[in-house]
C-alpha cells in the first residue's frame, strides 16, 4: 500500500438522537445518527406510527367504502 493517501483510522463514537452511544473505530472521529438498533422499531419490537395529516383514516375509509359495496 502507498503511504500518506489512506486516512487516519482512529478510535470513535457513534451518538443516537435517543441517547446511545458506541465505541467503534472510523475514520471519522464523532458521529451523530438519528437512529440506531437501540431504538428502531425494527429492533425492538415496538411498532411506531408517525400518521401526517391524517392519511391512515384517508386510507381506511376509501377502502371501507369498497369493500360495502362488494
Amino acid at each position: 500500500m502507498k503511504k500518506g493517501i489512506h486516512p487516519k483510522y482512529q478510535q470513535s463514537t457513534i451518538t443516537c438522537a435517543c441517547g446511545h452511544s458506541i465505541d467503534t473505530k472510523s475514520t471519522k472521529q464523532n458521529l451523530k445518527v438519528e437512529i440506531c438498533s437501540n431504538c428502531h422499531p425494527f429492533y425492538t419490537g415496538v411498532k411506531k406510527v408517525v400518521d401526517s395529516a391524517g392519511r391512515i383514516e384517508l386510507f381506511q375509509r376509501k377502502y371501507k367504502k369498497q369493500k360495502d359495496s362488494i
